[in-house]
């Protein structure tokens, strides 16, 4: 084990004030009709970095009115794909301007390395791109097969008004996730970023009125799930709710939505399997397996939360992991140096603290980490524990930090039987070499998405989402353009 230094907090990176955020309603700006705020202090610094207008019923039934009556002009909807993805375009490039002052801000409120926040912005910017061409490219189909006097025809319509709700552990990027999409669809949107990371959205948001966006087609409501989540899922004006955050709220707004009958799109929880044969390439593995715990460092629904190795090369993965974790500088985020910044609130450091207090209790070896550190900030270090027992906490549950939990495994059946043995179904990650083995083993694999040889599963062409408990739906790629679309079916008679 290693003594852990934190780089310091520097006073030097924050702004002179908070960052002043109001709801984004019919194209016009403005604070809550009752005047009530919410103030986010950075997890680093634990000062306010933003302060912004906290919505109640009355927000947020204006910005469905808004969304409803913009879709109803159609203006929008009904519009040409190629001016739809002119103005993605148009905004992709203006992220890619502003990047390193949404970047700050993400990192002042979420507390991640700027180094990461600048690279999901720059993802974030590619969705944007990647949404553009789909607007562009998006088509129906025909049947002139159906007899002589017959033709049928297949056509993709915009849903309509799609309620979009965002985490605070990828602010950006998520809201990037589904905004572009729904907007190449023709939907109108009500998007309620997350109370703790609301500043990006807000900035996006001006972004898309500086682009040229119609008032109304895009509607920023600012607040906490009770009331404003929970009113935009049963209004019976929404077509379509698009949620990521734990499965539990996805559990309720799925009641709600069920309700109203509207379309639900979720992305959830998880509980990612990493499997480490030992036919596996360790730097490949090593590196791999770092990527897919550490990213956001593990606040993320597809970090490797439950780590299999085959018992013949346990040793040595274990005792490299150990080394490329103690490395890790751990401080504030807003210094280049650093790898892993604070938790995002003293809520969610207390629970990796238990988590890897009841593996130990259960005979759990600390290879590294493990102890809160004392001062200013929520850090919990980098940790590795090996010999990590199947009933452990950190095993049943996402974890939700930087902390590794090892366990070792000498049979393939036995692997994959562990591996699906969750109620979660979002990612897997494996390593081997032996290509006909790892295919074998990731279509048994029951996850909607599997990392072979690579630690990140993500790409704007490809579709992100899971199974089981982990969702419905699909983001990103065609398959999330058309969650946001309908199909209606013409058959006509000659």
């Amino acid at each position: 084990m290693t003594d852990l230094t934190i780089i310091p907090a520097s006073n030097a990176a924050l702004p002179d004030a908070p960052m002043l955020l109001q709801h984004w309603i019919g194209g016009a700006w403005q604070d809550s009709a009752d005047g009530a705020t919410s103030e986010r202090r950075s997890p680093a610094h634990d000062v306010p970095v933003s302060v912004a207008a906290r919505g109640g019923v009355a927000e947020t039934e204006a910005a469905v009115a808004a969304a409803r009556a913009a879709f109803d002009v159609g203006t929008w909807s009904r519009g040409a794909g190629k001016d739809r993805a002119t103005l993605l375009l148009k905004v992709a490039d203006l992220i890619d301007r502003d990047r390193a002052a949404i970047a700050r801000q993400e990192v002042l409120e979420s507390g991640k390395p700027i180094s990461q926040a600048l690279s999901e912005i720059e993802g974030a910017a590619d969705l944007w791109r990647y949404a553009a061409a789909l607007a562009r490219t998006l088509h129906g189909d025909s049947y002139n097969s159906l007899g002589p006097d017959m033709l049928g025809l297949v056509l993709k319509e915009p849903v309509g008004v799609a309620a979009l709700i965002a985490p605070w552990n990828f602010p950006f990027l998520i809201v990037s996730q589904k905004l572009p999409f729904a907007l190449a669809a023709g939907c109108t949107a009500v998007v309620k970023p997350s109370e703790l990371t609301p500043g990006t959205t807000v900035m996006l948001g001006r972004l898309l009125q500086e682009a040229g966006l119609p008032d109304g087609v895009v509607n920023i409501v600012l607040g906490f799930g009770d009331p404003v989540g929970e009113t935009l899922s049963t209004d019976p004006r929404v077509d379509m709710v698009s949620f990521t955050g734990s499965t539990g709220v996805g559990r309720t707004l799925l009641k709600a939505a069920a309700d109203q009958v509207l379309k639900p799109a979720m992305e959830l929880g998880g509980n990612a399997p990493c499997i480490v044969f030992d036919d596996a390439d360790m730097d490949t593995a090593i590196e791999g397996t770092m990527l897919a715990k550490m990213r956001n460092l593990g606040e993320a629904c597809t970090a490797a939360n439950r780590i299999y190795v085959h018992e013949d090369v346990a040793q040595e993965f274990t005792s490299r992991l150990t080394e490329r974790m103690s490395a890790l500088k751990v401080g504030d985020g807003t210094d280049p140096s650093v790898d892993v910044g604070p938790l995002v609130n003293a809520s969610a450091r207390d629970k990796v603290a238990a988590f890897v207090a009841d593996a130990l209790a259960r005979g759990a070896k600390l290879e590294c980490g493990g102890t809160v550190p004392n001062g200013k900030g929520y850090f919990y270090p980098p940790t590795v524990l090996s010999n990590v027992s199947a009933d452990a906490e950190c095993v049943k549950d996402e974890i939700f930090g930087p902390v590794v939990a090892i366990q070792t495994f000498n049979d393939q059946e036995d692997v994959i039987a562990r591996a699906n043995d969750t109620e979660y179904g979002l990612v897997a990650y494996v390593f081997s070499e032996d290509f006909k083995r790892a295919m074998q083993v990731c279509e048994r694999l029951e996850y909607g998405m599997v990392g072979l040889n690579r630690g990140l599963v993500s790409d704007p062409a490809a579709p992100f989402g899971g199974v089981k408990h982990s969702g419905l739906g699909r983001e990103g790629g065609h398959e999330g353009m058309l969650e946001f679309m309908e199909t209606q079916y013409i058959s006509a008679n000659w």
